[in-house]
């Protein structure tokens, strides 16, 4: 999903080669409120390369999903320094870097599955030609292909979101934020969405950015697993699982080097008091 916005005039500066897709140093930000200011980002520093498929975790409210936003340009920091592909988030949007996966599919019921998938493109002002041209591409990617004429509520969950993934896809951004777009399904759903996710970032070479609260899926999919305290959010661990290899099964959650993973995660959040009230 993407707010359109008209596109600058000026030609967009290029990000230097080698350098991160994502740049954090310092971040914060306070939200203030009627009953006080509220501290949600704290003094965040992270790097992310390019192809990169890096998860955040953290109790709820820590600002998981509040940092996605920042890379988004949806929320705007109160201090410290972001830049996106180059460039500030906003250039970054107004590039059209990024496409934005939420919790919940945000599908129009009023539309079929490939209409939902080419309304960025109709809003971008794409020919009629071209949009079913890369609609048609991304619906087989994400495999629903045969489903192009059914309404979303002729779906499941799980395909639904997929159709979501895949409009997110279609006008072919360099970065997938993704909130927690598996967290409303069930376990064994969730684990056959994992495992397709990995394939399409595999064919795709995107770099993601995921937010979760599953251990397990965070370690499944990730390169790199960033642990989150409670607010004021701030990182408390980055823990490399590229390891683990680039494409895995489900059996990989049984092997000893996962487990060792996962483990660190959950002594991460513990540390960070995770699991206090």
């Amino acid at each position: 999903m993407v707010v359109p916005m008209r596109a600058s005039t000026e030609p967009a500066p290029r990000a230097v080669a080698g350098a991160p897709v994502v740049d954090i140093k310092g971040l914060s930000l306070t939200y203030e409120a009627a009953d006080g200011p509220v501290y949600a980002l704290s003094n965040v520093d992270l790097q992310i390369a390019e192809g990169e498929f890096v998860s955040f975790i953290g109790p709820s409210g820590c600002g998981k999903t509040t940092l996605l936003r920042v890379v988004a340009d949806l929320e705007q920091p109160s201090g410290g320094h972001i830049r996106v592909n180059g460039v500030s988030p906003n250039e970054a949007r107004l590039r059209r870097d990024y496409g934005f996966i939420f919790q919940a599919p945000a599908l129009y019921p009023w539309r079929t599955i490939r209409r939902n998938v080419e309304l960025p493109l109709e809003i971008f002002g794409i020919s009629k030609a071209e949009r079913r041209e890369r609609s048609a591409r991304q619906l087989e990617l994400v495999n629903l292909k045969g489903f192009e004429n059914k309404f979303p509520w002729q779906l499941s969950g799980g395909m639904q979101q997929r159709a979501s993934i895949a409009r997110a896809l279609s006008f072919d951004p360099k970065l997938l934020l993704m909130d927690e777009p598996f967290g409303a399904l069930d376990e064994i759903v969730r684990d056959h969405l994992n495992e397709q996710l990995l394939r399409l970032w595999d064919k795709t070479g995107k770099t993601v950015l995921f937010v979760t609260h599953s251990i397990p899926e965070a370690v499944f999919l990730s390169t790199k697993i960033v642990v989150m305290s409670p607010r004021p959010g701030r990182i408390i661990d980055i823990i490399d699982a590229s390891s683990l290899g680039r494409m895995r099964d489900l059996d990989i959650r049984e092997t000893p080097e996962f487990l060792q993973i996962a483990h660190r995660v959950r002594e991460g959040l513990r540390a960070g008091h995770s699991y206090d009230d």
